[in-house]
């Protein structure tokens, strides 16, 4: 059922639906008048006999060679009828068990009528009408065909369109869909201004395609996006070279004042500044691609106490299951320290570490993340609220790019009793060999 609601089976079930109530109104119309055109030569022949059966009647001669008879039993009765009315007429009857043309007129008191053999007539009937039927089985076929093959091409070039997109959307920002910019010939009036080379020397189209259009449109999207983002990232990474020396000299400087609360007031802003500037860095050698892992195999659980006893900030580490991973131990030191702050800065404590095989789970007890970041992932300088209460600042951004430098997926969520939760599942490495 999911394949015959796809677009292709609906434009192709349209497309013969459409022909087939086409093609049986056009095999009634054509029956119908084939059939009158038919039908009525007859009816001439019968009503050339029965004017030669009058006239003989009249004269009181032989009917010769017609078949004609005074109030004949077989007379259809509404025929009789009209004839008792001092009418002539005609109509389809049988006679003998045969199907026959009658036509009766009034002679004297009684029905002059006569007849004429109409089987002939009636498989004629029968075989336009199944000549009618196969045209229209035979064209319904083959626009159905049509239709499923055009269907079938736009519905193909509309799911690569649609799947570059999502690339896109996961951040392949080189990913085009490439549709050919020209196709097709046409004629007329479009085919005379092909012969005009636009102002960029290109000659237009020769006629619309919405779904290149489209297409285009995404391409053209994708590139300036990617633009944007790439003049982003040289900005962010410039101003952070620039900071980076004055505010090296400015702590120097700052070490030399006088000890007192004005100078810890510098110092802190400054090396505030300063961790700012470093992340920026991170950052910006992040998204730039040039960040290479360099793996070892290392032991989960005892990295990850090492690493969040470094940090110096409380949580409990609790190692249900150890195992060997594969991965680059100060990078896996940065991700944990990082989500330990983020956990300290905008959770509540507890703050708890869980590792079970080679899933690290970090919990706190605050009032969670936000539902911005669970469903599209961190953003630099991101904020839960226009107050600025709950940012997220540069830090879960770098857990995300470390993360994706060792082939870690992050998964934000938070936990059903309260807290935000932190899944992360390294690669698995084996033991060292020992001899």
């Amino acid at each position: 059922m999911r394949a015959l609601s796809s677009l292709r089976w609906k434009i192709a079930l349209t497309t013969t639906t459409v022909c087939c109530l086409v093609a049986a109104a056009l095999g009634i119309l054509v029956h119908n008048v084939v059939a009158r055109q038919v039908v009525g030569e007859v009816r001439k022949e019968a009503a050339r006999d029965l004017d030669h059966a009058l006239g003989h009647y009249e004269y009181g001669t032989a009917h010769g060679d017609v078949n004609a008879a005074l109030d004949p039993p077989g007379l259809p009765a509404p025929l009789r009828a009209l004839v008792a009315r001092g009418r002539t007429g005609s109509m389809v009857g049988t006679h003998g068990g045969e199907p026959v043309m009658w036509a009766a007129g009034p002679a004297d008191r009684s029905a002059l009528a006569v007849w004429i053999p109409y089987g002939n007539t009636r498989e004629r009937l029968r075989d336009i009408d199944t000549a009618i039927l196969a045209s229209a089985a035979l064209a319904a076929g083959v626009v159905a065909l049509a239709g499923l093959f055009l269907a079938d091409r736009i519905s193909r070039r509309l799911a690569t369109t649609a799947a570059v997109a999502r690339r896109i959307s996961a951040g392949d920002l080189d990913a085009r869909v490439d549709f050919p910019a020209d196709a097709g010939p046409d004629t007329g009036a479009e085919a005379e201004a092909e012969a005009d080379p636009g102002p960029d020397g290109r000659r237009p189209r020769r006629y619309r395609d919405e779904v290149r259009d489209v297409a285009h449109a995404l391409d053209s999207m994708a590139a300036s996006l990617q633009e944007r983002l790439e003049a982003e990232k040289r900005f962010t990474a410039d101003v952070a070279h620039e900071l980076r020396t004055p505010l090296t000299g400015s702590l120097a400087a700052a070490a030399l004042l006088p000890e007192g609360r004005p100078k810890e007031m510098i110092n802190d802003r400054l090396k505030a500044l300063h961790r700012l500037t470093e992340d920026l860095l991170e950052i910006s050698r992040l998204d730039s691609g040039v960040e290479r892992a360099d793996l070892s195999r290392v032991e989960l659980g005892r990295a990850v106490e090492r690493a969040v006893a470094a940090t110096r900030l409380p949580a409990e580490v609790r190692v249900v299951r150890d195992a060997v991973v594969l991965t680059d131990r100060r990078r896996l030191d940065r991700i944990l320290a990082n989500l330990l702050v983020n956990a300290h800065k905008h959770g509540r404590p507890p703050v708890e570490v869980t590792v079970e095989g080679p899933v690290v789970v970090i919990r706190d007890h605050g009032p969670g993340y936000p539902a911005e970041l669970i469903e599209q992932g961190p953003k630099r300088f991101r904020t839960g609220d226009p107050g600025r209460g709950r940012g997220h600042g540069l830090g879960l951004t770098i857990v995300a790019g470390q993360a994706a430098v060792l082939e870690i997926t992050p998964v934000f969520a938070n936990a059903p009793d309260g807290g935000a939760l932190t899944t992360l599942r390294l690669p698995v490495g084996r033991l060292p060999e020992t001899g």
